[in-house]
């Protein structure tokens, strides 16, 4: 009798202790949840303020457009020449900074890929960039565009702690054997690494963009490998096409 009191009392107390881990697993998980919601949305927003600072440029350029033409008209008339192949000039590197140099085949990518390479310009980081979206992607612009926006601010925020000499970013996004493919390779110093793990090196209340990324690689039965040797990272990301 008193063996068979303690045998359900111990499978009591381990279906407990069974339950009380699920509890905790997903209490855990949709704390995590959460936080990337609160983590993509605040993406989200940093995404749309680059893209209306990008706008805000351009706009103001055609805005003085009739001003510049006005004072190449000026320049002409007078005949002067120098001065007027100085302010062409002038004009040529201010439009450098505002024109969409970039196009993928898809708009929302191009207003992220395009902020972010403008972001990195301004950083004076070396780019070597070669883009074209698939049709029949399978994951959603949102999450397409979350995951460029991570990679490229990881790859920004590595660069910016090297010297301007030593920073530089390629980007490949394409198709390879039939599946979307995107590498990222930039320059860069400390890696942090927890057993085959790569961690954010910003802190514990960050790397919520390189979870949401496997997340989003594993909801389509994707892949993701990062490597990194002396001085550069690497992520690649292979994600299925619809048929």
């Amino acid at each position: 009798m008193e063996l068979a009191v303690i045998t359900v009392t111990a499978a009591l107390a381990v279906s407990a202790v069974i339950l009380l881990l699920i509890w905790m697993k997903k209490y855990l998980y949709n704390l995590i949840d959460r936080r990337i919601e609160r983590f993509q949305s605040e993406l989200i927003e940093k995404q749309v303020n680059e893209i209306e600072n990008m706008y805000k440029q351009v706009r103001g350029w055609r805005h003085d457009y009739r001003n510049h033409i006005q004072n190449m008209k000026i320049q002409l008339a007078e005949g002067n020449y120098e001065a007027l192949n100085s302010y062409l000039d002038s004009l040529a590197d201010d439009l450098t900074t505002v024109d969409t140099v970039i196009k993928t085949g898809n708009v929302m990518a191009d207003a992220i890929l395009n902020s972010k390479l403008s972001i990195a310009q301004k950083l004076n980081i070396k780019l070597n960039v070669k883009a074209n979206i698939p049709k029949h992607l399978t994951l959603s612009d949102v999450e397409l565009c979350a995951v460029m926006g991570n990679l490229l601010d990881n790859a920004a925020e590595a660069c910016a702690k090297l010297p301007e000499s030593e920073r530089f970013m390629r980007i490949y996004i394409g198709t390879l054997k039939n599946q979307f493919y995107l590498s990222v390779q930039n320059s860069a110093g400390e890696v942090r690494k927890s057993g085959n793990e790569y961690r954010s090196t910003k802190g514990e209340n960050h790397g919520y963009g390189i979870f949401r990324i496997d997340r989003i690689a594993k909801k389509y039965g994707g892949y993701v490998n990062r490597q990194n040797e002396e001085g550069i990272f690497a992520t690649e990301i292979m994600l299925p096409l619809e048929p």
